[in-house]
């Protein structure tokens, strides 16, 4: 597989719609980052779940994620569901956000995303951030919205399992749910890491990105 290596990262962004967002679509990413680079800079905005339990599960949840990271978390009581009607204040969030940080990288939701909310911030996030990486996670769902991904970061079998046990200890509110198991967690990083021959891995879309080969 053809691999073009970034410089080292200082500061990352990582935002999600909904608490849980985050770490389902790029949390084996987040593990393997925040272990090659001890004290990592790592600002994470999630708008809906505030004062809620979620909110306390998605504290837990991302310090499992972001281990030795300099975590920063911000979560949003926006409603579930009801981003275009919350337009003004998630666009708000996230140019805040962009006022704090300066990232190498950003974690996002694909502009693709079936889902409103999610399509809906990845949107916002294209506009603050012009200049930066955004690389677009993907998040499986009845709507069935998965496609061809452009970018691959491949998991080592323990950074998965990783993955799928934190996921299972640390969002308790969404075990009831029909898709919210290892076999599909697992089951979507195998096929990714086929596409990029690797036994497992996360896909990301890219919409735009500048190549650096020069000296």
């Amino acid at each position: 597989m053809i691999r073009l290596s970034t410089r080292p990262l200082e500061r990352i962004v990582a935002v999600g719609a909904h608490c849980d967002d985050i770490a389902i679509g790029a949390g084996g990413t987040l593990l393997a980052m925040c272990a090659a680079r001890p004290g990592l800079r790592v600002d994470a905005l999630v708008l809906t779940g505030g004062g809620s339990e979620r909110e306390q599960e998605e504290q837990a949840a991302l310090a499992a994620f972001c281990p030795g990271a300099d975590l920063r978390l911000t979560v949003l009581k926006l409603s579930d569901g009801r981003l275009p009607a919350q337009w003004d204040e998630a666009k708000a969030a996230v140019e805040e956000l962009r006022g704090q940080s300066d990232p190498d990288l950003v974690l996002a939701p694909r502009t693709d995303d079936a889902h409103q909310d999610h399509r809906g911030l990845a949107a916002l996030m294209t506009t603050a951030f012009r200049d930066h990486l955004v690389l677009g996670y993907e998040i499986v769902k009845w709507d069935g919205d998965l496609g061809r991904m452009a970018a691959y970061q491949p998991l080592s079998p323990e950074t998965a399992e990783e993955k799928v046990r934190l996921l299972q200890e640390h969002y308790p509110s969404q075990r009831h749910r029909p898709w919210y198991d290892r076999e599909a967690f697992l089951g979507l990083a195998r096929i990714r890491g086929i596409e990029c021959h690797a036994r497992y891995a996360e896909a990301f879309a890219v919409t735009k990105l500048t190549l650096d080969l020069g000296e």
